[in-house]
């Protein structure tokens, strides 16, 4: 009897433009809270140097009223995100939340590191996965920093964690990130470049993306008018990488 591999199913993918953990998103924390299946963990990488423990206590407090309990994934310095035991508890998770803060902290400690490998397996085979603000940027394959300090509207790319191909995220496009678009179609002038309004969400569900919160999904595909998209469907976002080709390692 000829049998056949049953390849497991990503689990569902949010990217969330900022102001997490706040009234207004309720209806996809609500959503992702529910596929929860598996240890639920927050990883406030971005927050490293800004008092995390505030994040992984709002984080905590917000996904309580979901009936969820979240622990902190402590992911700090590149020595954490290295350590075998928190590697464990990554591949075991069913649930991660990578609040805003520093993209670049995101990128530089979980990109390519075991840990960070290891949430993104976790992904593939069914768990969670969710970034707001800095933590949405840096699944993409690009991440937009600060070109110069001091200074906020100027973007360059870096890697990011590449979950999202050829793309990347403008977090608080309703407040101030829409000003970072000229800089960041410079750097990135192929790539797909995601506008999310705070307090919404981009969330990808076995194939396709859809928009959730109380604001809008801009997308600026290269070439295209800009798409703004209100409710519903959003076209134009890559599909994620779902299956591991090694680009990760």
């Amino acid at each position: 009897m000829e049998s056949h591999r049953v390849e497991p199913r990503a689990g569902l993918l949010a990217l969330v433009g900022g102001d997490e953990f706040h009234a207004g998103n309720e209806p996809h924390d609500a959503v992702l809270a529910a596929a929860a299946r598996g240890p639920a963990y927050v990883i406030a990488t971005a927050a490293a140097r800004s008092r995390p423990e505030l994040a992984v206590r709002h984080a905590q407090e917000w996904f309580r009223r979901f009936a969820l309990d979240v622990a902190e994934l402590a992911v700090y310095t590149g020595k954490q995100a290295r350590d075998p035991r928190l590697v464990e508890q990554a591949a075991q998770a069913g649930f991660c939340y990578i609040p805003g803060g520093d993209p670049g902290l995101v990128a530089s400690i979980l990109g390519g590191s075991p840990v960070g490998n290891a949430i993104i397996a976790a992904w593939r085979s069914g768990a969670v996965l969710a970034g707001s603000s800095a933590g949405a940027m840096a699944l993409c394959s690009d991440t937009l920093v600060r070109q110069s300090f001091p200074g906020h509207t100027e973007r360059r790319a870096v890697p990011g964690l590449g979950v999202i191909p050829n793309a990347a995220v403008i977090p608080h496009h309703d407040t101030f990130g829409r000003r970072w678009y000229p800089s960041a179609r410079a750097a990135l002038p192929d790539a797909v470049l995601i506008g999310i309004d705070e307090r919404t969400c981009a969330l990808w569900e076995s194939g396709s993306w859809r928009r959730l919160g109380v604001g809008d999904v801009t997308v600026y595909a290269p070439g295209q008018p800009a798409l703004h998209v209100t409710s519903g469907v959003l076209e134009g976002i890559p599909q994620p990488s779902t299956l591991d080709d090694g680009s990760l390692s």
